[in-house]
């Protein structure tokens, strides 16, 4: 059965995301996600498919009141855990979040959205969420790079160039994801790739205009090698993440 839930996974997120600073949640997300929502002293923020609260706790660590609703009630557990006591945390469907309409000020959604099945549906529900002139902000894995199944790297050895070849990226396409092929094969999440366009034709039809749009990159850097500088270029031309940041605007 095709379930988009993490709480199997919950133990393995949450160390992953917990015991290591050089990740790309703390190195590259965090702060530009930060940056992106600007100033948040009093805001009441959602966090939707907050999973163990690690972007929750980023937000309200700069002011916000933060709401993070998961369907994974594991996760839930462990974003409760962490604390602090003054975030308020739910196990809900992103598609049904059982809250007042128009009692945020903003929304996120951070790698996160792409495990969605119900893309219209949960976009239908954080419209009816916010106020107007709320924002909501989306990072995603970047869907014109990174499609499962049908993008991987490549190294050409006589122009010396790591490049990205994509084998299809238009189709909508649902995949299943091994979380440790080696150890665990059948421990597996649910990914959905979607085009960029599908995404902006959603978000306007429940009421959101597009403010901003950023790309970014790795932050890591590869050991000395002889592909060592064409692989440090493709990190800097291939980003590894999509922001989109819309305002509700009807």
């Amino acid at each position: 059965m095709e379930t988009t839930s993490w709480g199997h996974v919950a133990n393995w997120y949450h160390d992953h995301v917990s015991e290591n600073d050089d990740t790309y949640h703390e190195k590259i997300i965090k702060p530009n996600l930060l940056r992106v929502l600007g100033d948040v002293r009093g805001k009441h923020v959602l966090d939707v498919a907050c999973g163990q609260g690690f972007f929750s706790r980023a937000v309200a660590s700069a002011g916000a009141r933060m709401t993070g609703i998961d369907i994974a009630a594991p996760l839930i557990a462990l974003a409760k855990k962490q604390g602090p006591p003054d975030i308020s945390y739910i196990v809900a469907s992103a598609e049904r979040i059982a809250l007042p309409d128009t009692s945020f000020d903003a929304a996120i959604c951070v790698l996160a959205l792409q495990n969605i099945k119900d893309l219209s549906g949960t976009l239908a529900q954080i419209s009816h969420l916010l106020k107007s002139g709320g924002s909501f902000t989306i990072v995603l894995n970047h869907p014109a790079f990174r499609i499962p199944r049908h993008s991987q790297w490549g190294f050409d050895p006589d122009a010396n160039v790591q490049f990205r070849r994509l084998d299809a990226y238009l189709s909508e396409s649902a995949h299943q994801i091994r979380m440790h092929p080696g150890s665990a094969p059948d421990v597996i999440t649910m990914s959905y790739h979607r085009p960029l366009q599908l995404y902006m034709k959603e978000l306007a039809k429940h009421g959101f205009a597009l403010s901003a749009l950023e790309e970014w990159i790795s932050h890591r850097m590869s050991e000395k090698g002889p592909r060592a500088a064409a692989e440090d270029r493709a990190r800097k031309e291939f980003p590894l993440f999509l922001m989109l940041s819309a305002r509700k605007v009807t």
